[in-house]
C-alpha cells in the first residue's frame, strides 16, 4: 500500500513579487509516493528545478505540523486542498488519484499581496491583533503560564478560539475576502483571558475616539472588511477631533484627584 506511486500534473502559479504579472507553469510529477505530504511533493519538485537550473517554487511553512499556520495556498480553487480540516502540509499524496491535474494559486486578496509564488504577505492579520490596545509600561518578560490563575471553563473557552491558527484560508474563501472570522477568533481568545486596560493615549499624542474609530477602520478595510464607519476623509477626522481630544486631556488635568469634575468634563465634550 506504502509502495503506491502517482503520476500527476501540476500547473502551479509563478509570480516574481506584487508588481510583476504572473503566470501558471505546468510540471509533470511522475512516481510520487502516496504517502508524501503535498509540501513534500512540492520539495521533490524544487530538488528537480535546481538540478536542472532552474528557479525553485516559493512557497511558506514553518512547522509542517497543521500548528503554525505559515503554509496556505489553493489547490484547484480550494483553501489547502480538498480534505476539510487539514492544512496543506498535512495533506497527503493519497487524497489525489493518479492522472490528476493539479492547479496551485496563491490566496487571492487585496490584504495578502503576493510576495513570490505561492506564498503572501499576511501581515494584516499581525496588525488587526496589535490594534487590540496600547500600553507604554515597559512590565518585562511574559509571565509565568501559571502565574496568573485562569478558571477551567474560561480557559477551555479561549482554547476554542485560538485553535484560528491565522492562516488566512477564511480571507481567501471568502468572495468578499472578509476576515471577519479570523477577528472574531481573536477578539475571543483574548476577551476570555487577562488582559492589561488600553491607556487612553501614548505620551506623544492624544489618543481618542477618533484615533481608535481610525485605525480600525484602515485595518478592516485593509482586510478587505466593511467597517460601517462614516465615509470621512481620515485626515478631516484629525483636524477636527484633536482641539477637542486636547481640551479634554487639559480638562482632565485641571480636575486633578476629583473624578467627578473628569466625568463632568467627558459629557460637556461629548466623550
Amino acid at each position: 500500500m506504502g509502495d503506491k506511486k502517482l503520476d500527476l500534473t501540476l500547473e502551479v502559479w509563478r509570480q516574481n513579487g506584487p508588481a510583476d504579472a504572473g503566470k501558471l507553469e505546468r510540471h509533470k510529477m511522475d512516481g510520487v509516493p502516496e504517502e508524501a505530504s503535498f509540501l513534500e511533493m512540492l520539495d521533490i519538485l524544487n530538488e528537480r528545478l535546481v538540478g536542472e537550473g532552474k528557479e525553485p517554487v516559493t512557497f511558506e511553512h514553518d512547522c509542517r505540523e497543521g500548528i503554525c499556520g505559515s503554509c496556505g495556498f489553493m489547490i484547484n480553487g480550494q483553501a489547502h486542498g480538498p480534505k476539510k480540516g487539514t492544512t496543506v502540509c498535512q495533506l497527503h499524496m493519497r487524497t489525489f488519484k493518479s492522472g490528476q491535474t493539479l492547479v496551485l494559486e496563491p490566496w487571492r486578496a487585496k490584504a495578502f499581496p503576493v510576495v513570490k509564488d505561492l506564498m503572501v504577505d499576511r501581515r494584516a492579520f499581525d496588525r488587526i491583533q496589535a490594534a487590540g490596545g496600547y500600553n507604554s509600561v515597559n512590565v518585562g518578560n511574559a509571565p509565568d503560564a501559571n502565574a496568573m490563575p485562569v478558571g477551567r471553563e474560561q480557559a477551555l473557552a479561549a482554547f476554542d478560539a485560538a485553535t484560528c491558527i491565522g492562516c488566512g484560508a477564511c480571507v481567501a474563501a471568502c468572495k468578499n475576502a472578509s476576515a471577519s472570522l479570523f477577528t472574531s477568533a481573536k477578539i475571543a481568545h483574548y476577551a476570555l483571558l487577562p488582559q492589561g486596560a488600553p491607556e487612553p493615549g501614548p505620551p506623544s499624542r492624544p489618543h481618542g475616539r477618533a484615533d481608535g474609530r481610525r485605525g480600525v477602520r484602515r485595518l478592516l478595510e485593509h482586510a478587505g472588511v466593511r467597517s460601517g464607519l462614516p465615509e470621512r476623509d481620515l485626515d478631516e477626522v484629525d483636524s477636527a477631533d484633536e482641539p477637542r481630544l486636547h481640551a479634554r486631556r487639559d480638562g482632565e488635568r485641571a480636575d486633578g484627584e476629583h473624578g467627578r469634575g473628569r466625568r463632568l468634563t467627558r459629557r460637556r465634550l461629548g466623550v
